[in-house]
């Protein structure tokens, strides 16, 4: 017998271990409508106060791919993923996926809506007019068959108990949670079938994990539950302290993004998209070495196949792929405050949050689930830690629309910026990596 349910909460409540037929007496109950909402949200909150060790982390993801289907994908190859946990700029999906399918190793991943500071690589997709990001299954699966890359949202069929878990930690206060972030991280990626996933974990003031320790910790568990299930996991950290590239806003970020495939991105985006992508082909199979993954995405970029693929992604998924070559066919906004140096000096902190907060502000990001989101607005950062910028230079452009919070973005983005009168270096990127294999 798994007990009532309110006996279950009270278990996790006082710092017990569940067994998983507990797990799933909370987990397929909630998805099957038998346990209302608010049963649910004691657990989810004993869970935040009391934790889970591993194997109930473990089980609890199980409980949670099995709520739904898991899709097979052997017949398109040695599929892969790639998943982030979200920071300020971090466009990396946009870039990486179109090339490392260009690469021959099919991508199939399900990606999620910005809420708070972070943004969405769906808002973003929708920059171009037209993309669909609710796929059926079926369609996934076809078009993933046809060019070797899709980008969608979360299907109903997969780990819905996911999605349902995640409305109500959203609306509780609940997503601060190592163990629910992982469950709810790892259950999507072994529901949507990739056969080796690259996780993306974020380390700063523009991220969940906040310290180097907490990151390895949730980097380790992620693995951990990825090599139960058969999947190979890397799991790579790097650094949010301050935006990753130049572009946060949904749209600016896209020509950033085209700009990277080009050739011509910011040396701090194409480094993160390199390293994770040559760890993705290397998962995938398809270079015997990280450094010779990382020279195949180089062809890429170089010869254009990535850009011809990230054309291709667009069209098939109802897109207008004539903003890939002419990004001015982007959403734009109608103001573009720039801001301009008071006095020389140099670059020595900038914060993440405080960019994110003011792309927000500006209309780009949500402050909470379902609002509405402006694709023209955002920042542009001209300079980065480390630049000297000149009196009179201008180190940051604010893209606004008329909104009542454009002003405060503006002084948001001014105090983002702390400023030096020596040289510091910049930060590094890549901070560590953990592997299943």
């Amino acid at each position: 017998m798994t007990g009532r349910v309110i006996e279950i909460v009270e278990r996790k409540r006082d710092g017990a271990k569940l067994s998983p037929e507990e797990i799933d007496r909370i987990v397929l109950g909630f998805t099957k409508g038998e346990v209302p909402d608010h049963q649910m949200a004691a657990f989810l909150m004993a869970v935040v106060w009391r934790g889970m060790d591993d194997e109930e982390t473990a089980w609890l993801t199980d409980s949670m791919v099995r709520s739904g289907k898991r899709l097979d994908l052997s017949r398109y190859g040695r599929v892969v993923d790639k998943h982030s946990t979200g920071g300020i700029g971090d466009k990396v999906t946009l870039v990486v996926a179109p090339l490392v399918a260009a690469c021959g190793a099919p991508v199939a991943k399900m990606s999620g809506r910005g809420l708070g500071i972070t943004g969405g690589t769906l808002d973003k997709l929708e920059s171009f007019r037209g993309y669909r990001v609710d796929l059926t299954t079926k369609e996934l699966m076809a078009q993933l068959g046809r060019i070797g890359i899709v980008v969608t949202g979360q299907t109903a069929e997969l780990a819905p108990a996911d999605g349902l878990m995640y409305a109500l930690r959203d609306a509780t206060g609940t997503v601060p949670s190592i163990p629910l972030i992982a469950s709810s991280i790892m259950s999507k990626k072994i529901a949507a079938g990739a056969h080796a996933v690259v996780l993306d974990v974020k380390v700063g003031a523009g991220a969940f994990m906040r310290t180097v320790r907490e990151a390895r910790t949730l980097a380790r568990l992620m693995v951990a539950i990825g090599e139960a299930h058969g999947l190979d996991v890397t799991a790579e950290l790097t650094a949010m302290d301050a935006p990753l590239g130049n572009a946060v806003g949904n749209s600016l970020e896209v020509a950033e993004a085209i700009a990277t495939l080009r050739g011509s991105g910011p040396d701090d985006l194409r480094e993160v998209v390199l390293s994770a992508g040559a760890e993705m082909l290397y998962l995938a199979r398809r270079a015997r070495t990280r450094a010779a993954g990382r020279a195949m995405l180089e062809r890429a970029i170089a010869d254009g196949s990535g850009l011809a693929k990230l054309r291709q992604l667009v069209a098939s998924q109802g897109g207008d792929a004539r903003m890939v070559d002419d990004p001015g066919r982007l959403p734009r906004a109608k103001r573009v405050h720039t801001l301009a140096a008071v006095r020389t000096a140099y670059v020595a902190r900038l914060d993440a949050s405080v960019v994110g907060l003011a792309s927000v502000r500006l209309g780009a990001g949500r402050e909470k689930k379902g609002d509405p989101i402006d694709h023209a607005t955002g920042v542009v950062l001209r300079a980065k830690v480390g630049d000297r910028v000149a009196k009179g230079e201008p180190y940051a452009e604010v893209h606004a629309n008329g909104r009542t919070g454009d002003a405060e973005a503006i002084e948001m983005v001014q105090r983002a910026f702390t400023w030096g009168r020596a040289a510091v270096a910049p930060p590094k990127l890549v901070l560590g990596r953990i592997a299943s294999a």
